[in-house]
């Protein structure tokens, strides 16, 4: 049985993305036989196998390791503000990096961030998901646009909010936005909005089933992050065939695609807003959109995430845990 220590700066209880991708690949490898502990640092147990998310935030396990026994593997995780900011800043990061035996991404644009050098040792996993199948009723009062994004500077919250601002008077359209206040100073600025914009709804925080629900029964999905790795929130809505409405960031075209309509620049209010008016009376465009994302969604099983990892295992492993 293969020992693999997973660590991941978020707690196991946390609803950041983290914290979500750390339990399902726990799940995942303990289906394929290994023993997994997640850990939110590296406390010199042994193991077979070091599996780190996030290469700034981790690259105290990762270093530690590398240092007491050269020959573990080690996989480093790169999964969004590590990828597109922490590695021009932090040298620990790059470290981690340099010290991993293999280095997993999460969409197929991420290796071009990376140094040529690392690519032969970097490998794209897509995130799989399960959503459960609802539609929105035709009849609905709304047409509801979720947001579901914690509230941090680097999501940039309140963009949809004021994208619905601008749409005119006989739009259904309302904004409906599930998240944590993980940056408590933006949590009077939402309820003030939603106190101020009647096309503002905030839920708060919601267990992940819920959240899951109100995604699938939405007709819309608004990413407006400035950052972004590869979000789980998009492959879920490709799962549940919502289309989707995104910044044009590496993270979220990764998995889109580049020929996808649906994108606007990070912080374009007009943008976002005529991207909302279309898709909301455009059927022509809201129908391409929805094959698009069904078509990604097809690629997101997770017996696809599983073979991916088996094969890892089977390069980085072999005999290991006999």
């Amino acid at each position: 049985m293969i020992r693999i220590v997973l660590v991941t700066p978020a707690e196991s209880r946390d609803c950041t993305g983290n914290a979500v991708t750390a339990r399902r690949w726990a799940r995942l490898l303990r289906r394929l036989g290994c023993r997994v502990r997640v850990r939110s640092a590296y406390e010199g147990e042994p193991c077979d196998l070091l599996i780190a998310l996030h290469a700034r935030l981790s690259a105290p396990a990762v270093l530690r390791l590398r240092r007491e026994s050269p020959v573990t593997p080690i996989v480093v995780a790169l999964t969004g503000t590590d990828l597109y900011r922490d590695l021009g800043r932090s040298a620990s990061a790059r470290q981690a990096l340099e010290a991993a035996s293999k280095i997993v991404v999460l969409q197929p644009l991420a290796p071009r961030a990376l140094p040529a050098r690392l690519w032969p040792k970097t490998v794209v996993i897509r995130q799989s998901v399960r959503m459960p199948w609802l539609r929105p009723s035709s009849r609905a009062r709304h047409f509801d646009a979720v947001v579901l994004a914690h509230l941090r500077r680097v999501k940039d919250p309140l963009r949809a909010a004021l994208a619905a601002r601008l749409l005119p008077a006989e739009s259904r359209l309302r904004v409906v936005h599930a998240g944590a206040a993980l940056e408590p100073a933006l949590l009077d600025r939402v309820r003030t909005e939603a106190g101020h914009n009647p096309r503002y709804v905030w839920k708060g925080e919601l267990p992940r089933w819920k959240a899951k629900r109100l995604l699938a029964s939405s007709r819309l999905l608004l990413v407006t992050s400035r950052m972004e790795g590869g979000p789980t929130v998009i492959s879920e809505a490709a799962v549940a065939g919502v289309p989707v409405l995104a910044t044009r960031v590496a993270g979220n075209i990764g998995l889109l695609g580049k020929d996808y309509p649906g994108t606007f620049a990070v912080g374009d209010t007009e943008a976002l807003a005529r991207l909302l008016r279309r898709a909301e009376t455009d059927r022509a465009f809201y129908a391409d959109l929805t094959r698009r994302v069904r078509a990604l969604g097809r690629l997101l099983h997770p017996a696809r995430e599983l073979a991916a990892w088996k094969r890892v295992l089977e390069e980085l492993c072999e005999g290991a845990g006999a």
